[in-house]
Formats: structure tokens, sequence, C-alpha cells
């Protein structure tokens, strides 16, 4: 059971200590560790903690990770800390966790993240580092009722952490934790930056605030000092109407109507109209759906995929750390399928831009496929299309968007209560 670490400057070999207890060095002073018992406190030269009861994912059904991006954040504070610590100075940092499979995945998520954001590790050397005990951990998977279809692994959460630096989607530098866990909470409004500056996913308002099935509902007016002040411009609704447009409209949003039913995959039409709205957007755009989990994750997912040339499994990763439970069920083999198509639309976007720049951008994008918002023709599709899908299928039941929601807001409400959006 012994196991040997790649040689470098800053690698020890370390050795296994006990049964069942693997330790690996990070670098010369950190290493991750799976320990079957507690450690004996108080030796002269290691330092050991654990976050397995401190930083807890609040699952829907059976998903368990990843962590969100506030637990990762204060999770790097933390060992920072310690990193700094004058006291612990000449001691080795080791963060162990239990036998909790679920807790392994998650604490090799957290110190796998540190690595790239602070030690500039690669997502590869990383990963095969936390796989050097032998180790096997659990993938991740999406928080709908039932069997489990699509694996979501650490190192795809890896290249999502990687990719999220190198594009600026994550800079600890500015990243705000306390507004993070306020909005992210049901009663002060169910949303999350996925993209700083372009992309807001929320909890479809409604007609007014209330609560029903336990979960807060907010009126459209509730979210316009934020909105406004974060620059938001445009509004996407992709479930059936549950307030009247014009409220946002007249407010000065620009609000667009995209249909499909709780759960299901968007049609092409409504993929590629998504896309147009977004390319041609003046500001932020603020998408939501009933929950803003499902059809919010898979539209913006399809986004990442077309402008970044993310995986699908990595847009899915980054989409979840930022906003967990996000993209469910079939929307996640819907996303793998459009990869390959979405990539090369990028290609072709940004070749488009490249040989363009000197005429006005704006010809250009609203040129993207052919495609325009105004296009009467395109109108009519989109059209038929909302009309196969009628409003009744979700009034008259708990769809998923319902239960995930009433989920969210029972398991925050056993924490302190915060102030109310509006």
């Amino acid at each position: 059971g012994n196991f040997s670490i790649p040689k470098s400057p800053h690698r020890e070999h370390v050795k296994k200590m006990e049964p069942a207890v693997y330790i690996i060095g990070i670098n010369y002073r950190l290493y991750f560790a799976i320990l079957y018992q507690k450690p004996k406190s108080g030796a002269a030269n290691t330092h050991y903690f654990c976050i397995d009861d401190e930083l807890v994912y609040e699952n829907f059904y059976a998903d368990f990770g990843p962590l969100n991006l506030a637990m990762v954040y204060r999770y790097c504070c933390k060992l920072n800390r310690k990193l700094k610590s004058f006291s612990l100075i000449r001691k080795k940092i080791i963060h162990y966790t239990g036998f909790d499979q679920k807790k392994q995945a998650n604490a090799a998520f957290l110190i796998g993240s540190y690595a790239i954001i602070y030690l500039r590790e690669s997502p590869e050397d990383v990963y095969r580092l936390i796989l050097s005990g032998s180790v096997s951990y659990l993938p991740f998977r999406d928080a709908s009722f039932g069997t489990c279809s699509f694996h979501l692994t650490l190192l795809d959460c890896f290249h999502a952490i990687n990719k999220a630096l190198q594009y600026g989607f994550l800079d600890f530098s500015t990243f705000d934790v306390d507004e993070y866990e306020h909005y992210e909470r049901a009663e002060n409004g169910d949303f999350n930056w996925i993209i700083p500056n372009k992309f807001i996913a929320f909890s479809g308002p409604h007609s007014r605030s209330k609560i029903e099935n336990g979960y807060p509902h907010h009126a459209p007016e509730a979210y316009f000092p934020y909105f406004k002040q974060k620059k938001v411009t445009t509004i996407i609704r992709l479930n059936k109407k549950l307030y009247d447009a014009k409220r946002f409209t007249d407010a000065g949003f620009e609000h667009f109507d995209l249909f499909f039913a709780d759960g299901s995959t968007p049609s092409d039409t409504i993929v590629k109209t998504f896309l147009n709205i977004c390319e041609n957007a003046e500001g932020v755009i603020a998408v939501h759906c009933k929950a803003g989990l499902g059809r919010t994750g898979t539209l913006i997912a399809c986004y990442i995929m077309k402008h970044y040339r993310m995986t699908a499994a990595e847009s899915i990763a980054w989409i979840r750390i930022n906003r967990p439970g996000s993209v469910i069920g079939p929307q996640q083999h819907f996303l793998m399928d459009k990869q390959a198509e979405l990539w090369t639309e990028g290609d072709i976007f940004r070749a488009k831009l490249k040989r363009n720049h000197k005429i006005a951008v704006t010809r250009i994008l609203s040129g993207v496929d052919d495609i325009s918002i105004n296009n009467t023709r395109n109108r009519r599709t989109i059209q038929k299309d909302i009309e196969l899908y009628s409003d009744d299928d979700e009034t008259n039941c708990l769809t998923q968007g319902d239960k995930l929601r009433a989920l969210k807001s029972k398991r925050q409400a056993k924490a302190p209560t915060a102030s109310p959006l509006a």
C-alpha cells in the first residue's frame, strides 16, 4: 500500500503512515490526508485541520457537491491564514478528511482548488497528486430525484476553476463573500452571478411578493435596485408567465420570453435565440426559469461553451460551483451532445469578429447565423415552439422547479434569517 509522489524540489516523498491513512504532499508544507481516526494533536512538527463539519454542502436530493464558491473562498482564506501564521511557521499543515466518501470528494475539491488558485498548479497535476494515494473519489451528481446518469469528476471541477481564473470569472481579490451568501438565500432573492458583469441566474419572480409552499416569492420590483446598480439591462424568462413582463420593460429593462417545459431541454431555435440576445445585450443579463436551476443553467452553459470553448462538463461544474443544483437530468446529456456544434459556432463567431473588427460591431453580432430577434419568420417559429408547451402544464401540479425551491427554502430556514430582498 505504499506509494510515492513525483520527486520535485518542493514535493517530499511521504509514505503511508498507518493502516488506511493516506497523506499526499501538495507542496513542501501542505498535505492532504484521508484518516480513519482523528490524529493525535500536539505533534511538534504537524498541524492537522478538518473542514468536514464546517463547510457542508446543502443537498436537494442525492447530490452532495461540489461545495459552492463562498465555501471555496472561505477555505482558501482559512488555509492562507494557516500558511502565514507565525505560530505554525515550522509545521507541516495537513488538511485531513474522514471516511465519509462524499466529504472526501468535497475536501479534495477544496484543496485541489486552492492548489490551482494559489499555487498555480495545473488541474492535471493536482488531480494526479490527489489520486496518488490510490484512493478513488465519488463523482458528483445532479440534484434530481432518482438514478444518476451523468458523472461530474473532480478533474472537471479543477478544469472549471482553472478556466474561470484564466477568463476572469474567478477573482478572489474582489470576491464579496457576504454578498454572495446574502443573495443566494431564498428570502433575499435566490440569485447567483455565473459570469461577473455578464450573467445572473435567479429564481423566477412572481406577480406579488408572498410565501407559497414555504418558498418566498418576490415581485419583479424587489429586484430593480440591485439590478440597476449592477447594470442589468436584459431579463430572459424561460418558464410560464407568473408576472407581467411590462413591469420589467416599464422600468427600462429589456424582457424576452423563451418558454420550454420544466426539466426539459431547449429546441435549437431557443438556443440560437438565447445566444443572439446575449451577444447583443448591452449590459448584464439576468436569466430565470422557475427555480433558476435547470433551464437557466442549461442555456447559460450553451453560452459558456460557445464563447469560452469550455467542455459541457466544465461548464456544468462552473455553474454548479456558483449555483448548486443547476443543470438537471437530460439537460446534462443535451449539453454533451451540443458541445462540438457550439464550439464550431464559437470559432466562426470569433473569426468573423477578427475579420470584421473594422465594421461596426453591432452589424456582425446581429448577422450571426442570419438569425435576428426581429426577424418575423423567426418570431413565428418561436411562437410555434411555445404554443406546443401550454402554461397549464405547470399550473396544476408541483413541478421539479417547485420542489427544488421548496427544498432550498426549507433547508435555509434552519439558518439564521437575514433581511429580505426588498
